[in-house]
């Protein structure tokens, strides 16, 4: 999905000109899916949506995720952090005797729709049917990572439910087990065909091979080039320990049917760990006439063959070139103590075969990752120090083509490096990036985030926000010139008419084409609804639901994270309106990240992905 470009700036001009106040004008931009002051955000009868990729046709592929919601206060507060999401969803339940149901639906939404550009539309992956559809209770979550410029869509997807009848006398509502044949597993979509990619392990053998159980293992597509490569990773083994377990339901003191013993060893804990670990890889497919081929990138290091640690790597982004982004375990300078997963790029030698090359973090560093690479070699990551006595995420550029020249941390809102955290999510081959920033300095709370635009070749670096017109925060214009707050007018259960005041937050760009194009997250504010003791909507006489009131009578409003596309316009201002109506700053409010949609399945695997 990206051109190719002249080489950009070295690194050496870049961090010159980070300093410097650039007279580059930064561009303008509007929000091109609003309709009446309404993000287009999210499927119909979902809650949340965030787009994760677009391509060079202005079209985009994302995900819906089940009920979430965030109050005002969650919102002014700054309590969204990065580990944590945006919010609490609606309980799923891990359990091997009750139906599997899943939470997130893949969608693709394209700007030259004449009848409905930009909206969000389902698509089936895995025989997944639509949320609006209720006679149907959907077991395969599926996901949506990337698309290339001809249409290739790439993500994750889970195995269908089974069901097998319970014989034991354990008390089960309705006497069956439920399981499924694997957890997740990579996908690419041309058309209406759908290309597995399978992971080249995903069947047990035990010790004295006498014994066979399929586990599925897991994969993930993450990206995909204009030459149909697909960036991701799959398990290779499993771990020591997830051996154990599976020895176990293997073994006499198992009461349960194999296979759902597997499967709630496979379902995460309490703690969001799972039992069953694997060894993962960063893994390439090459998708030729409608088949995968696969090929697994090489470890930052050489374990030791009684070496029973679990040790990963994972491919987040790739360029036209082949050239891989991404992340693996690796001992720093060869030195087995300094074990760290750290950013990572894998290229062709001149034989064709992938090798790998760290890039070098220092000893202050405890991890870092890489996200995406431009057709320049240019790589984008997050390092993550402390600074000023923090643990704080930071983005920077490094230059495939100087490895020996040290990775640049481009300054943020200040003349120098601050203790902002910040993380990019793409780059194209303009050396534009967008990701995610925080935007407030209190160090004693969580700080709320907003969307950023980087211009790798002057330095630039803007709050997505204050790029916008007003129309697209959520203002309108008087006839005397005046900007005030759309009022947007609802009606509950009581039969009253209520007002409030419209607003639109851009908290992450996740995706950038070469036009220009940012596609990501928003938050729109929305009326809160009341709830019984139960969770359960309170319905008032009309038949409409009633909204959660404040003393003042007013609805309690929540913001609700949606799909955003940004285009960049030639006839407009940036919105420089203050507005001090509602309590808190809303433009310096809020925060969301996608991190774990590319962090699967270590860290961020754990709870959020059902």
């Amino acid at each position: 999905m990206k051109s190719k470009l002249d080489k950009a700036l070295s690194l050496v001009a870049l961090g010159v000109l980070g300093v410097l106040n650039s007279a580059h004008a930064a561009p303008v931009y509007e929000i091109d899916n609003i309709e009446n002051y309404e993000l287009k955000g999210t499927l119909k009868d979902t809650r949340n949506g965030y787009a994760l990729g677009v391509n060079a046709n202005d079209e985009l592929v994302g995900i819906s995720k089940g009920k979430k919601k965030l109050s005002s206060s969650d919102v002014e507060g700054g309590v969204i952090d990065v580990a944590d999401g945006i919010a609490p969803e609606e309980t799923i339940t891990y359990s091997i005797d009750k139906p599997i149901i899943a939470n997130n639906f893949a969608f693709v939404a394209k700007h030259n729709d004449a009848s409905k550009p930009w909206l969000p539309t389902f698509d089936s992956i895995n025989g997944t049917t639509d949320p609006s559809n209720t006679e149907v209770i959907n077991s395969v979550d599926t996901f949506y990572y990337g698309i290339n410029d001809a249409g290739i869509k790439v993500g994750s997807m889970t195995a269908p439910e089974k069901k097998t009848e319970n014989k034991s006398t354990a008390n089960v509502a309705d006497n069956y087990w439920y399981y499924r044949d694997y957890e997740f597993r990579g996908v690419a979509k041309a058309g209406s065909t759908e290309i597995p990619l399978v992971p080249p392990y995903t069947l047990f053998v035990n010790a004295d091979k006498t014994k066979t159980v399929e586990l599925g293992g897991w994969s993930a597509a993450t990206a995909i080039n204009n030459n149909n490569l697909v960036a991701g990773y799959a398990s290779i083994d499993i771990s020591k320990y997830g051996s154990d377990r599976v020895n176990y339901c293997l073994g006499t003191e198992n009461t349960l049917l194999v296979d759902v013993c597997v499967q709630r060893e496979q379902y995460p804990n309490s703690t969001g760990t799972r039992n069953i670990q694997y060894q993962t890889r960063a893994y390439v497919w090459q998708i030729d006439n409608d088949t995968a081929t696969g090929t697994a990138l090489p470890l930052g290091l050489t374990p030791k063959a009684d070496n029973t640690l679990t040790f990963t790597a994972q491919a987040l982004g790739l360029n036209d070139n082949g050239v891989v982004a991404g992340r693996s375990h690796v001992y720093r300078n060869n030195d087995t103590d300094k074990l760290r997963q750290d950013a990572a790029y894998w290229a062709k030698d001149t034989e064709g075969n992938y090798q790998y090359h760290w890039v070098p973090m220092g000893d202050s560093i405890s991890s870092s990752i890489a996200y995406d690479i431009n057709n320049s070699g240019i790589l984008v990551g997050s390092y993550r120090s402390y600074i000023q006595g923090y643990l704080r995420d930071k983005f920077f550029v490094f230059d495939t083509n100087t490895p020996d020249v040290a990775y640049v941390t481009p300054n943020d809102f200040g003349s120098t490096t601050t203790d902002l955290s910040s993380k990019p999510k793409d780059i194209n081959n303009k050396g534009q990036v967008v990701g995610y920033v925080e935007t407030t300095y209190d160090k004693e709370k969580p700080r709320p985030k907003a969307g950023f635009l980087y211009e790798k070749s002057t330095g630039e670096f803007n709050n997505l926000n204050k790029l916008l017109t007003c129309e697209s925060k959520g203002y309108e214009k008087a006839s005397d010139g005046s900007w005030a707050r759309h009022q947007v007018e609802v009606r509950d259960g009581s039969g009253k008419t209520f007002t409030y005041n419209a607003d639109i937050i851009v908290v992450e760009g996740t995706s950038i084409n070469e036009e220009g194009t940012i596609v990501g997250t928003a938050f729109i504010r929305k009326p809160s609804l009341q709830l019984d003791s139960a969770g359960n909507i309170i319905v008032g006489e009309n038949g409409e639901a009633l909204f959660e009131l404040n003393g003042n009578g007013d609805p309690v409003t929540a913001y609700i994270p949606g799909m955003v596309v940004l285009k960049p316009i030639t006839n407009g201002e940036a919105c420089t309106v203050e507005d001090n109506s509602d309590t808190g700053n809303f433009e310096r409010s809020g925060a969301a990240t996608l991190a774990w949609l590319f962090a699967l399945p270590l860290v961020w695997f754990r709870r959020r992905i059902r």
